[in-house]
């Protein structure tokens, strides 16, 4: 991978697919400013484990947006730079339609708040950044969710990452003139803490019955294609959504 001297900004990277790209990148040479909300320890561990020339934990809130333009510039001040940014913070919360109301709409609106509108926040900042610099990439790491639906519980998560697709889209239609490329990862169920819930609910069968393979996806097999996104050997392939989801759309 053609990493070394890449500046890369990762949300969400204490833990799940967030924390494998950062580690990913790092192994190869790229200087990452490591994203977390709650994960400290784990994050900071990145930056003892790969030095503070090339990580640094930046603590921020993604569901209140006073804190996106402070993560944003907090990385520029850390890394000098930015060539690429790994959108991947999110958040799964159940809320059923046995909910009453206000709680439901509660559930709805923190998930899009992290989901998305952390997430239309940061892309804004960067397309600003990205112009003045007439390069860059934004890698949005989205759902099988948003083409193939979710269980009533995650309809929240489902739209939010519905969104998250057109966005890119959208960039990547609206911006490429000015060498600025977007992609979109999509996994399936992928073994994380985040889903965990979900198999402590459902069941590993239930899962492992929706996919082709006889493994779950592991935050391993996601790493390596989001470092490749970031090396700019795909930016041909910009606007493209790549699903990793052990064949569960041809099951």
């Amino acid at each position: 991978m053609k990493l070394k001297g890449q500046n890369i900004l990762v949300t969400g990277a204490s833990k799940g697919i967030g924390f494998a790209i950062a580690e990913y990148l790092l192994i190869n040479g790229a200087r990452v400013g490591v994203h977390y909300y709650s994960g400290k320890e784990a994050a900071e561990s990145l930056v003892t484990k790969y030095g503070k020339d090339y990580a640094c934990a930046i603590q921020a809130d993604l569901s209140d947006s006073n804190s996106v333009p402070q993560l944003f510039q907090k990385t520029l001040d850390f890394l000098g730079s930015l060539d690429s940014v790994v959108l991947n913070a999110g958040v799964f919360i159940p809320h059923p339609v046995n909910m009453e109301v206000n709680e439901w709409y509660e559930t709805w609106k923190k998930t899009l708040a992290v989901n998305l509108d952390s997430v239309g926040l940061l892309t804004k900042m960067s397309l600003d950044y990205f112009m003045a610099q007439k390069a860059g990439r934004l890698l949005y790491i989205g759902s099988r969710a948003a083409f193939r639906g979710e269980t009533e519980e995650y309809l929240a998560y489902a739209a939010s990452k519905g969104g998250l697709t057109s966005l890119a889209r959208s960039v990547a239609r609206s911006f490429g003139k000015d060498n600025i490329k977007a992609f979109v990862i999509a996994p399936g169920f992928t073994r994380t803490e985040m889903a965990e819930q979900f198999i402590r609910e459902h069941g590993e069968t239930k899962v492992l019955g929706e996919i082709a393979l006889n493994q779950l996806t592991e935050v391993s097999d996601i790493a390596p294609l989001a470092g490749f996104i970031c090396t700019g050997a795909m930016d041909h392939a910009t606007g493209t959504t790549i699903d990793i989801n052990a064949g569960s759309y041809i099951h």
